[in-house]
């Protein structure tokens, strides 16, 4: 198969990744299982061909060096492609991940437009995405720089590993740093940005003390900083930034993220019942005096109680989210309560509706 081909395949499929591995046949994620789609098995020299097909120079020479490469790759107007392109038992393997870049309202999205717009009108502080790869993180920030751009006056300065989302500049104006190509680390553009005059900044992934650091130091001098955690829910969130830091300073850490983190919002996408596809299950935390309070005092154990009782700010939990969405019959209470933080709580309210 070519190229080409490959990508139709997963288009018409509605794939989200397509792995491409010597002597295996083709496969991709469908509706989060992974699935043979051709029977044909690839040889080496059809992966070489295909890297040789997409990749650049510059890409060619990091896969030589590193033994990797990641990047993006546009098909037509509304189709782009995170490429990542690595070496195993010494043959070559690829891994594509689809992108849409019919960027859609957060309404469309099923994710709570009211706060995230909220979140979007700040002008400094942190707002975090979590989840693990594959939940919509990267299109749910994709949505909130869009929603920015369509209403508000800012300069947007993006740095990312690759460019996924390519914007259009609406009323604000919009930067876009590729990693290795136009900087070379996360810190480093952060330590540039004054400069640059930007209102919000989105950094890819918060990954190392290096670049938490640089962030928090960012947010303090009065930018809007969105980024991305791996991280399952809102309070691990918190522990997994101020974790990077030795433990001599996780005071100091808290108290900064006390006032900075303006909200986390965590995603995981899971089958629907009502359609093919998946839908958003989520969990917000925004930062209402009490959370600002229970982060700086380290009591990040006592925030999911609160977030239950925080919808005057937005906040909603897991658990809650999945309720609402069995009882909006949009997901099945068994999967639900496989996607549930306290799967006993959610059984319990879910026996009380009469949904098990």
């Amino acid at each position: 198969m070519s190229f080409k081909d490959i990508i139709e395949a997963m288009i018409a499929k509605e794939a989200s990744d397509i792995f491409i591995k010597a002597e295996s046949r083709l496969r991709a994620r469908i509706n989060t299982e992974v699935e043979t789609i051709n029977d044909s098995e690839f040889k080496d020299r059809d992966v070489e061909k295909i890297i040789a097909e997409i990749a650049d120079d510059y890409q060619k020479e990091l896969l030589e060096k590193n033994k990797s490469c990641e990047f993006a790759y546009s098909y037509g107007e509304r189709w782009r492609f995170r490429i990542g392109i690595f070496r195993q038992s010494n043959h070559f393997s690829i891994v594509i991940r689809k992108i849409d870049l019919n960027v859609l309202p957060f309404e469309e999205l099923n994710l709570p437009a009211k706060i995230l717009q909220n979140f979007c009108r700040e002008r400094r502080g942190i707002v975090l995405l979590t989840g693990i790869t594959g939940s919509g993180k990267s299109t749910s920030i994709a949505s909130m720089i869009e929603f920015i751009n369509l209403h508000l006056g800012r300069h947007i300065l993006t740095i990312e590993e690759p460019i996924e989302f390519v914007f259009k500049e609406k009323k604000s104006i919009i930067n876009q740093r590729e990693l290795g190509r136009d900087v070379a680390s996360y810190p480093d553009a952060l330590k540039q940005f004054a400069i640059h005059s930007p209102d919000v900044i989105y950094i890819g992934n918060i990954k190392d003390r290096q670049t938490c650091h640089a962030a928090i130091t960012a947010a303090e001098t009065g930018v809007l900083l969105f980024s991305t955690v791996h991280t399952v829910n809102a309070s691990s969130t918190v522990e997994r930034l101020v974790n990077f830091f030795p433990p001599q300073q996780h005071h100091f850490v808290f108290n900064q993220l006390s006032f900075l983190l303006k909200g986390v919002v965590s995603l995981r996408l899971i089958p629907r019942s009502d359609k093919e596809g998946l839908i958003p299950a989520y969990e917000v935390m925004a930062l209402s005096p009490t959370v600002s309070g229970l982060i700086r005092d380290n009591k990040l154990w006592e925030i999911p109680k609160y977030m239950a009782t925080g919808d005057i700010y937005g906040m909603k939990t897991f658990n809650q989210c999945l309720l609402e969405l069995v009882l909006a019959k949009k997901v099945a209470p068994q999967v639900a309560l496989e996607h549930a933080d306290r799967k006993e709580e959610l059984e319990l309210q879910l026996r009380h509706k009469d949904f098990l």
